[in-house]
C-alpha cells in the first residue's frame, strides 16, 4: 500500500522523522538515479537545483550516477541551504559532478536542456510558494520549450502538491519520483498532465512520522494483487460469485448488458440479470451465458416479491444501470433495497431514486458509485476539482455510506480512509464504462470483499483494463473493450513490491 499525503502532511512527516535528513536525501537521490537509465542510457545529464532540499535531492542524484554519464548541476552558487543540502552538494563535488551557475535567462536554460540527454528538475518541492519567481521562472520557461525528457524530483516545479493546481510557469515532466509518499495533487487535473509517469520511492521516513488523521492511500501492484479474490480449486459456479444485477429497461438495455459483461469478466460464476419484462427479449438476444429474468413492471408488489426471491438466491446485488426513472420503478427499488440483507452496489438510475432516501442504505453493506453530476444531485452542491475531496469526506461522514466518486481521479471513501485510484485513464471516458465497473464491483462483493475493498479493487482493475484496451486501440475504445481486457490487465501487473514503485 502507498500512502498519499498533502503538502502539509508531508511537512509534518519530515519534521517528525527520526532518520537523519542527509540519509533521506541520499535515498531520494538514489531513487532519481535509478530511474535515469529509463530515459537516458548515456550522455549528459543536467540538473537544475533550487535553494531548498529539492536542490539537495538533485545533487544527491547526480552524485550517485555512474561516471559514464556527463553530470552537471546548475544552481545558485551562493546558496547553502540546509545542512543536508550542503552535504549532498559536497558529495556531488567529490563524485566528480560539475557544479555550474544557473543560466542567466530563458534562452540559456533552453540551450542547456536541449543539449542534454536528460534534465532533472530539482528547483522547487512541495513546500514552495506559487507562482515561481525570477530568476527561476525564466529557467522553467526554458524547460517548457525543450524536447529533452525531464525527471521531476518529488513534484514538478510550479505544481501544487495538494490541490493539483498549476501556476505558470510550470515544468512538464516525463516522469515524477515522489519521495516517501504519493502527493495527492498529482492525481488531479491539471497536475497529472504535468507529472508524466508517477513513481513513489521509499526513502526511509518512518510510518510513525505520518499523522493518522485523514489517512489517504493508493494501491501498489503487490497490494492490489493480494486483495484480488482468487477462485478456489473446489469452487462451484455459485461459490465463485453469484451476483444479482437489477438493471436495464426497454429504452436502455445496453447498460444492463455491459453491467452483466463486467460481472462475468470479473470472474462471477453465475450472473443473474433481473430486468423489466419489456426489456428481456432484447437482453436475451445479447446475453448467452447470463440468466435473464423479467420482473413485472406493471405491478409494484409483484415486482418487489420477484426481486426479493431472486435476491435470496444470490450473494450480492448491483442495482441501477439502465433502469428507467418512473415513480413505479423508484418504489420497486426502494422497497427491494429496504428489505434485502445482501451487499449492494448502487449506481446510475438507482441513485436518482435514492436521492431523498439515503437512510435506506445507512446500515447496509453498500457502496454507491456516482460520477460528478450524480454526486452533485445527491449533495445539492456543485463539485469541482478543488472541493472533491472535502465534499466526498463530508458526504460519507454525514450519510455513513461508502462512496466511490468517479472521475479523472476516482476517489473511494468509507469514513476512515480515502483511497485515491492511480490507474485512471482517459480511455474510460466513454459511455458504459461505469456500467462495467458496477458489474465488476458486484462480483467482488459476491466473492466476499467488503464494499470499500470491492470498490477500490474494482476501480484499480477497471483502470488497468482501460489502459490495456487503449494500447490495443489508440482511438475508439468502447465499454465492451474494457470488460474484455480485464484478464489481460492482470497479466501485465508486476507481481512484487519494490523500493521504487510505478503508479501510473
Amino acid at each position: 500500500m502507498i500512502r498519499v499525503v498533502t503538502a502539509a502532511q508531508m511537512r509534518q512527516a519530515d519534521e517528525h522523522a527520526t532518520t537523519p535528513a542527509s540519509a533521506l536525501m541520499r535515498a531520494a537521490g538514489a531513487a532519481l538515479a535509478a530511474l535515469v537509465p529509463r530515459f537516458a542510457s548515456s550522455g549528459r545529464v543536467v540538473a537544475f537545483a533550487g535553494p531548498g532540499n529539492n536542490g539537495g535531492d538533485a545533487f544527491a542524484a547526480l552524485a550517485q550516477l555512474p561516471r559514464t554519464y556527463e553530470r552537471i548541476v546548475y544552481t545558485d552558487l551562493a546558496a547553502s541551504g540546509s545542512p543536508a543540502r550542503a552535504d549532498a552538494r559536497s558529495a556531488a563535488e567529490q563524485a566528480g559532478v560539475r557544479i555550474a551557475s544557473l543560466p542567466a535567462n530563458q534562452r540559456e536554460a533552453l540551450e542547456i536542456a536541449s543539449q542534454a540527454a536528460l534534465v532533472i528538475d530539482g528547483l522547487f518541492g512541495t513546500g514552495s510558494r506559487l507562482p515561481i519567481g525570477e530568476p527561476y521562472a525564466a529557467i522553467v520557461r526554458g524547460l517548457q520549450r525543450t524536447r529533452t525528457p525531464i525527471l521531476a524530483a518529488d513534484i514538478p516545479s510550479g505544481v501544487d502538491a495538494t490541490t493539483g493546481a498549476v501556476r505558470e510557469p510550470a515544468v512538464t515532466a516525463s516522469a515524477t519520483v515522489m519521495f516517501g509518499a504519493a502527493k495527492l495533487g498529482l492525481f488531479f487535473e491539471p497536475a497529472r498532465r504535468f507529472a508524466g509517469e508517477l513513481w513513489v520511492a521509499d526513502i526511509g521516513v518512518e510510518e510513525s512520522a505520518y499523522q493518522a488523521e485523514g489517512a489517504m492511500e493508493t494501491f501498489d501492484a503487490a497490494t492490489f494483487l493480494a486483495r484480488l479474490p482468487r477462485r478456489a480449486a473446489t469452487a462451484d459456479k455459485r461459490s465463485a460469485g453469484a451476483p444479482l444485477l437489477v438493471a436495464g429497461s426497454e429504452y436502455f438495455p445496453g447498460a444492463a448488458v455491459l453491467c452483466a459483461l463486467g460481472a462475468a469478466r470479473a470472474g462471477a460464476g453465475y450472473v443473474t440479470l433481473a430486468a423489466p419484462s419489456s426489456a428481456c427479449a432484447t437482453l436475451r438476444a445479447h446475453l448467452i451465458e447470463q440468466v435473464v429474468i423479467g420482473w413485472n413492471e406493471e405491478y409494484v408488489d409483484d415486482a418487489i416479491e420477484q426481486l426479493a426471491d431472486l435476491g435470496r438466491n444470490t450473494n450480492a446485488i448491483a442495482i441501477g444501470p439502465g433502469l428507467d426513472r418512473s415513480d413505479r420503478t423508484g418504489e420497486v427499488i426502494r422497497e427491494f433495497l429496504a428489505h434485502t440483507d445482501r451487499p449492494i452496489v448502487a449506481d446510475a438510475s438507482a441513485l436518482l431514486h435514492l436521492k431523498d432516501h439515503l437512510e435506506l442504505l445507512r446500515r447496509k453493506r453498500c457502496v454507491i458509485t456516482p460520477h460528478n453530476g450524480e454526486f452533485a444531485r445527491l449533495t445539492g452542491s456543485a463539485i469541482t476539482e478543488d472541493n472533491r475531496v472535502a465534499m466526498l469526506r463530508d458526504f460519507v461522514r454525514v450519510t455513513g455510506i461508502t462512496t466511490l466518486l468517479k472521475g479523472p481521479a476516482t476517489l473511494i471513501d468509507n469514513g476512515t480512509t480515502l483511497h485515491v485510484n492511480a490507474t485512471n485513464t482517459e480511455a474510460l471516458a466513454t459511455a458504459g464504462t461505469g456500467d462495467v465497473l458496477t458489474g465488476m464491483i458486484a462480483t467482488l462483493l459476491a466473492q466476499g470483499l467488503s464494499p470499500f475493498e470491492a470498490a477500490r479493487v474494482g476501480a484499480h482493475w477497471h483502470g488497468l483494463a482501460g489502459q490495456v484496451a487503449a494500447r490495443a486501440r489508440s482511438v475508439g475504445v468502447i465499454a465492451g473493450d474494457v470488460a474484455n481486457a480485464l484478464a489481460g490487465a492482470l497479466a501485465e501487473v508486476p507481481p512484487g513490491p519494490a523500493s521504487l514503485v510505478r503508479l501510473r
